[in-house]
């Protein structure tokens, strides 16, 4: 199976970055609101690490994707 296919089979598994950014907002919002309970604010706190390392690296797969895509069109030219 090539790595394109692993990457695509993995992104089609787990939501995409607009979902994820959305439940991190979400998220903040609530916390933010006011008193929550100690175990729910660990449990929030978690989940909110989470989605922000799946953000950053998918953020970070963008980039490395546009600057391929950069490299290659510079190298037809």
């Amino acid at each position: 199976m090539s790595a394109d296919k692993k990457a695509n089979d993995k992104d089609a598994r787990r939501p995409g970055f607009e979902a994820e950014l959305a439940r991190l907002e979400k998220l903040v919002e609530s916390l933010e609101e006011g008193e929550v309970p100690l175990d729910e604010l660990v449990a929030k706190y978690e989940e909110g690490m989470r989605l922000l390392r799946s953000c950053q690296e998918g953020l970070k797969a963008a980039e490395l994707r546009i600057s391929e895509l950069g490299r290659r069109e510079e190298s037809r030219d």
